[in-house]
């Protein structure tokens, strides 16, 4: 049986107690990781027909913004190095450009797609065992869910791009799409990209990223007390003025900013957020 402790607060809400309880937990624990500083230069921009036309007959470009739609990341395990991984990322850009169709004349905005693939091999340790799981599955026959490969699970953060700059080439020769570019990533540009055109466009984007390789493992932890809310929950009401008297006055609406109170959540985007990352 468990032995019990005192689990006492002071009153800076530190816990008293300096003999907590053992507990085994099951966590993902982080083997190895690496993180990157890359300037992505010379990304080619690939347009829906619609789009392709206006930059067949535009004179200038320029990057308003840029952000990522998804990264499809693959996993495989290094030959003749025991413990280490290959990881494939291909990154799917969202660009968005203003588009000069005269000098001095108002931009078109549109937006394009850009893919751009990567590699980072990391140490994940070893596993022989299969793994099964008992979790629900949602369908009529609740069915057990299907043993997987023992490697280890492949985690890729991606910092929002740095739009840096766009250049337009003329009478550039025909380029396909580098990869199968997937259907959610084409509903954020409006349909399927082409590689037709007269004119194309370059993009470089600034990227910092965190790949880390992680796994399921049971650790031993010291545990206080359970973390019970203390907090009570505030039902909402049905009168929209008795909400409204609640808002506090927006007063930096009326004035605007410094240069030093701007922050980069504050630049304007037309990026799209339509699908997850997908891992293997």
């Amino acid at each position: 049986m468990a032995e019990t402790f005192d689990t006492s607060r002071n009153e800076a809400g530190c816990f008293t107690n300096t003999t907590p309880e053992p507990v085994c937990i099951d966590a993902q624990r982080v083997y190895d990781s690496c993180s990157d500083k890359d300037c992505l230069s010379d990304l080619r921009v690939y347009f829906t027909d619609y789009n392709q036309e206006i930059v067949d007959n535009a004179v200038n470009v320029r990057i308003k913004d840029a952000d990522i739609i998804t990264v499809y990341v693959d996993i495989e395990p290094v030959p003749f190095h025991r413990g280490f991984y290959s990881i494939d990322m291909t990154l799917f850009f969202n660009v968005c450009l203003d588009v000069f169709m005269t000098p001095g004349a108002s931009p078109q905005t549109i937006t394009g797609v850009s893919v751009y693939s990567k590699k980072a091999i990391l140490y994940g340790s070893e596993g022989s065992v299969r793994t099964f799981s008992s979790e629900l599955s949602c369908d009529e026959f609740d069915t057990q869910k299907p043993s997987t490969r023992n490697l280890p699970t492949a985690s890729v953060q991606v910092a929002r791009p740095i739009a840096l700059s766009a250049k337009l080439k003329h009478n550039c020769s025909a380029c396909p799409v580098p990869c199968k570019i997937p259907s959610c990533v084409c509903e954020c540009v409006g349909g399927q990209p082409t590689c037709t055109g007269t004119n194309s466009v370059f993009a470089t984007i600034g990227l910092f990223s965190i790949v880390q390789l992680k796994r399921s493992v049971q650790i031993l932890v010291p545990s206080y007390e359970y973390c019970i809310p203390e907090k009570s929950c505030v039902t909402s009401s049905d009168n929209p003025c008795e909400m409204f008297s609640r808002l506090d006055f927006p007063t930096n609406e009326f004035f605007p900013p410094n240069v030093g109170d701007l922050t980069g959540d504050e630049t304007p985007s037309c990026s799209c957020s339509g699908c997850a990352s997908v891992s293997d």
